[in-house]
C-alpha cells in the first residue's frame, strides 16, 4: 500500500489534504453541525437564561455565538488555504517538538467530553426508560466503543451520519420550540418573564463563547477538506454561529419555560418521553463521534503515526474507561477550566500565518521547522496567562492577546536577525 493510499484511508493525519479529497459546502455544514449540537452548550444557554430578561438574553445569545463563530470561521479559513488541521499547523507554530503541547490539551480535553458523552448517555437512558442500575455499567462500554464507529470509518462516517442526525434533530427542535413558546403564552409571555438569578454580561458572554471554544479550535479537522477558505468559513459559521446559537437558545428557553436546559428534559416536561431519547442519542452521537476523531487527529501527531484508526480505538478505550471508573464527575470542572487555556492556541496559529507565514505555509515534508517555536511559545504563555486572570470574557482575551503577542514578537525577532544579517555583511 502506498503512502497516498495510506493517507487516503486514514484521512490525511500528517499531510495536507489534496484537491482531489476536497468536500462541498453541503458536506462539511452538516458534518460540523452535528458536532456543534452538543447537550453541554444546552445547559450553558440554560444558564444564561434564567439570569436576564428576553431581549438581553437574546443580545448576549447574539454576541456571544457571534464571537465563537469567527473565531472558528478564520481558523477555518487557514485550515482550507493549507490543507491543514490545528494539530499540524501547531508544528509552524510552536516548533515540531513544541507542537506536541497543544497535541496534549487538545487531546486530553476532547477525551474527557467523550467519557462525559458516553456516561451522561447510559445515566440517562437508565434513568428515562427504567432500566435497573446495573445496566449502566454495561452501556456505557456499548456506548464507549458504538460511538467512535463512524469516526473510525472518518470524514465519509462523520458525513454519512449527520446527513441523517441532523436534519431528524433540526425537526425535533422546531418541535420542542414551537411548543415552548405556546406553553409560555407566545412572545409576550417569554418577554414578560422576571430573571431568576444573576449573571453579568461579560460572564455570560464568557459562558457562551467559552463552552464549545475547544470544538471550535479543532474545526479544522473538517475545514481543511473545504474547497475554498470561502467554503470553510460559511461552513463554519452556519455550525458555530447559527447551529451553536440554536443550541443555546433552546437551553435558555427551556430554562426559561421549564426550569429544564437540556433538550431531553424539556422533551419529557412536553409529553415527548420518546422523542426525547431519540433527541438525545441523534444528539450525542453526532458530537462524540466528532470528539474521538479529533483525539485521534492529536495523536496521530503527538506519536507522528499514520494510524488514524488505530487511535481512534484507544481514544474511544480511554473515553469509555474515564466513564466506567466515574472519573467523567470530576473532569468537567476541569474541562472547563481547559477553555480557558485553549483559545491563545488559536491565537498564536491566527498570527503564525498571517504574520510569519504572510498567509502561506511552506510545504510541511519539506518545511525546516525548528524543535521549539520560542516566539509562538512565548505567546501561547502570555495569552493564557492574561486569559487566566481576565475578568473579562477570558477565551475572547486569550485569543486577542495570543495573536497580538506573536505579532508583536515575531516583528522584534525579525528585526533583531534583518540588524544581525546586516551588521555581518558590512564586515
Amino acid at each position: 500500500m502506498t503512502n497516498n493510499t495510506t493517507a487516503q484511508e486514514q484521512d490525511y493525519p500528517l499531510s495536507a489534504v489534496p484537491a482531489s479529497a476536497r468536500k462541498s459546502l453541503w458536506s462539511m455544514g452538516l458534518v460540523l453541525l452535528g458536532f456543534t449540537f452538543f447537550t453541554a452548550t444546552m445547559w450553558a444557554g440554560g444558564t444564561v437564561g434564567t439570569a436576564f430578561d428576553f431581549s438581553t438574553l437574546m443580545l448576549v445569545l447574539l454576541a456571544g455565538n457571534l464571537l465563537l463563530g469567527i473565531y472558528a470561521a478564520i481558523l477555518g479559513y487557514i485550515a482550507a488555504r493549507s490543507g491543514m488541521n490545528t494539530a499540524l499547523m501547531s508544528r509552524y507554530a510552536f516548533g515540531d517538538i513544541g507542537s506536541k503541547l497543544s497535541d496534549f490539551i487538545l487531546g486530553f480535553t476532547q477525551i474527557g467530553w467523550y467519557a462525559w458523552g458516553t456516561a451522561t448517555m447510559a445515566l440517562l437512558l437508565v434513568k428515562m426508560t427504567g432500566l435497573p442500575e446495573g445496566a449502566t455499567l454495561p452501556l456505557m462500554v456499548i456506548f464507549g466503543f458504538g460511538f467512535c464507529v463512524t469516526a473510525f470509518i472518518g470524514y465519509r462516517g462523520l458525513e454519512l451520519l449527520s446527513r441523517i442526525a441532523v436534519p431528524a434533530m433540526i425537526v425535533l427542535i422546531a418541535v420542542s420550540m414551537f411548543i415552548a413558546t405556546s406553553d409560555a403564552g407566545g412572545l409576550a409571555g417569554l418577554t414578560s418573564i422576571t430573571p431568576t438569578s444573576d449573571l453579568s454580561v461579560a460572564a455570560a458572554i464568557t459562558l457562551v463563547f467559552g463552552t464549545f471554544v475547544s470544538g471550535g479550535t479543532q474545526a479544522t479537522n473538517w475545514t481543511r477538506f473545504a474547497r475554498s477558505g470561502k467554503t470553510a468559513v460559511l461552513a463554519t459559521l452556519a455550525a458555530f454561529f447559527l447551529g451553536n446559537g440554536l443550541m443555546t437558545l433552546v437551553g435558555a428557553l427551556g430554562a426559561l419555560v421549564y426550569q429544564q436546559a437540556d433538550i431531553v428534559d424539556i422533551m419529557v416536561a412536553q409529553g415527548l418521553a420518546t422523542l426525547g431519547i431519540l433527541m438525545l442519542f441523534l444528539n450525542l452521537w453526532t458530537t462524540q463521534d466528532n470528539t474521538v476523531y479529533n483525539f485521534a487527529v492529536a495523536g496521530c501527531n503527538m506519536l507522528r503515526t499514520r494510524r488514524r484508526k488505530t487511535i481512534t480505538l484507544v481514544g474511544a478505550a480511554i473515553g469509555t474507561l474515564l466513564a466506567v471508573l466515574g472519573m467523567y464527575e470530576w473532569l468537567i470542572p476541569f474541562l472547563v477550566l481547559l477553555g480557558t487555556f485553549i483559545p491563545p492556541v488559536g491565537g498564536v496559529i491566527m498570527g503564525n500565518f498571517f504574520v510569519r507565514y504572510r498567509g502561506e505555509y511552506p510545504d510541511i515534508a519539506s518545511a525546516k521547522l525548528p524543535a521549539f517555536n520560542i516566539v509562538g511559545l512565548s505567546a501561547y504563555a502570555i495569552g493564557s496567562l492574561v486569559a487566566y486572570t481576565s475578568a473579562w470574557v477570558a477565551p475572547l482575551v486569550g485569543v486577542l492577546v495570543a495573536a497580538l503577542s506573536y505579532a508583536l514578537l515575531e516583528t522584534v525577532v525579525a528585526g533583531v536577525k534583518a540588524r544581525r544579517a546586516s551588521a555581518m555583511g558590512s564586515v
